[in-house]
């Protein structure tokens, strides 16, 4: 068995599709600039109007093929002259679909050039919670005018999922549900279902209420199919449900789909009336939304980031803030360096040993970084635990720092047979590791109980720190031990 993570068929065939598609803008720019330098202008004409013709054809028909998914896969993968091309190629219908499935600055980058009408006439074929969720996407003044251009219905259902916050399970709800009555016949519930079809997608259940719209309970497919049809539905049913509330966290909704394995489940507001549903797709859109967006704060990137061919300027503008960050803290580690000038001086070995120590301080931080901040997203961390997690990662840091310290201290007596330099190093990793335990769990803490993203911040906390004080305290000991 092979370490190799290799690309899937499926992946391979958007990799070839794409290549398709970018070959053929390539070509249809290429043979229009070539037509454009001929001499005789009105041949010269009619020539890249049939070239262009045929080009656009043949690209319609290669998109016409493709899944909105992989369209939305082609149109992040392109610049943005050829995506505007190959978006316009995207048959109207379809267009809604691939909307939903490209990330949020591509989405503002494609409907930026449309009127508000267009973009209400490509939305109306998608249900109101899908529309919901992409019109959330646009910028206010944009918002409100494609708004007015939706129909009555679709107005106030797509208001209704948008005057829940962003992070609520009310947001991520589907409005498309089944409802049946507790006290009808498995008999009345099949009538009802030949009525109604298609069924919603991802329907395994349906949601039991009574003549109040109350949640009652859930009636699976297979009960309903296997049972005798004239009994009722209350006989059979799920009385206790796994449900949630409008105003619950999303996150608790991701946890309990998770925990519990669920395809669907009811939501209800606050009398516990049925008002949606959650399916299986939407949590993992949203697990995939927030790893994407936690892997981009990590390193300091946001969202509009996630166009690899968004404008330069403003792409430069959005990293400053951490690049200056990370300059004052690197010239911090420098000023300590500086301070022991005279130590290197007389013992140039230092020099190259000292980046060592830093390195592993930062990435073992790391590690307590990323564990804390799980803990924190899942709700894991109450001061009881807080400091059974401290002292956790203190102990794991000490054995660490003990175990690798001596074969640091092994390899730097091997090199310069110098055994005070390698007890030095030995002392300054086991120190500086400690050190980095200590911030990688206190940081994201503190970030969070301030209402800051731990996050973003973490890290560059962790690494100001790990490199300061892993110079400080190896030239600090070097200075003690081996400068007369």
């Amino acid at each position: 068995m092979t370490d190799t993570l290799q690309p899937t068929p499926h992946h391979r065939h958007l990799e070839q599709a794409r290549a398709q598609v970018i070959e053929l803008l390539s070509r249809q720019a290429l043979e229009k600039d070539l037509v454009s330098r001929s001499a005789e202008t009105r041949k010269s004409d009619v020539v890249a109007q049939l070239v262009a013709r045929q080009h656009q054809a043949a690209l319609a028909q290669r998109l016409s093929t493709f899944h909105p998914a992989d369209i939305a896969f082609v149109l992040e993968s392109l610049a943005p002259e050829a995506r505007e091309m190959a978006w316009g190629l995207v048959r109207a219908e379809r267009r809604g679909a691939t909307l939903l499935e490209v990330s949020d600055a591509v989405l503002r980058s494609l409907v930026d050039s449309m009127a508000p009408e267009e973009i209400s006439a490509v939305v109306r074929t998608l249900d109101s919670d899908d529309i919901a969720d992409l019109v959330s996407s646009l910028p206010d003044e944009q918002r409100q005018a494609v708004l007015e251009h939706l129909d009555r219905a679709d107005q106030a259902e797509v208001r209704s999922v948008l005057s829940f916050p962003e992070d609520t399970v009310g947001a991520m709800m589907d409005l498309d549900v089944i409802t049946v009555r507790e006290d009808a016949t498995l008999e009345a519930v099949h009538r009802l279902l030949r009525r109604k079809k298609p069924l919603p997608e991802h329907t395994h259940q349906l949601i039991v209420v009574d003549r109040s719209n109350r949640l009652r309970g859930v009636l699976a497919l297979d009960t309903l199919l296997l049972e005798e049809p004239e009994t009722e539905v209350a006989q059979v049913m799920n009385a206790q449900p796994t449900y949630f509330y409008t105003d619950d966290r999303d996150r608790d909704a991701v946890e309990a789909f998770e925990k519990y394995d669920l395809i669907s489940a009811p939501v209800v507001n606050l009398h516990r009336q049925v008002v949606g549903r959650i399916t299986v797709d939407a949590v993992i859109d949203e697990i995939n939304a927030r790893a994407q967006s936690e892997s981009l704060r990590q390193v300091g990137l946001s969202e509009e980031d996630e166009d690899l061919f968004a404008p330069i300027v403003s792409s430069a503008r959005r990293r400053w803030l951490w690049l200056a960050i990370n300059l004052a803290t690197a010239f911090v580690a420098s000023r300590v360096i500086d301070a022991f000038e005279h130590t290197i001086t007389a013992l140039v070995a230092l020099a190259t040993l000292m980046p060592i120590v830093a390195s592993i301080g930062g990435n073992s931080g790391n590690q307590s970084v990323a564990l804390v901040i799980r803990g924190l997203a899942l709700n894991q961390l109450q001061p009881a635990q807080l400091r059974q997690i401290l002292v956790r990662e203190l102990s794991i840091c000490g054995i660490n720092g003990t175990v690798w310290g001596l074969v640091l201290g092994l390899v730097t007596w091997l090199l310069y047979t110098d055994i005070k330099l390698a007890a030095v190093i030995a002392a300054a990793l086991l120190l500086n590791l400690m050190v980095a335990a200590l911030i990688g769990v206190l940081a994201p803490v503190l970030l969070h109980r301030f209402g800051r993203d731990p996050a973003m911040g973490s890290s560059i906390i962790l690494t100001a720190t790990t490199d300061s004080m892993g110079f400080l305290i190896f030239l600090g000991l070097a200075s003690l031990v081996l400068v007369p």
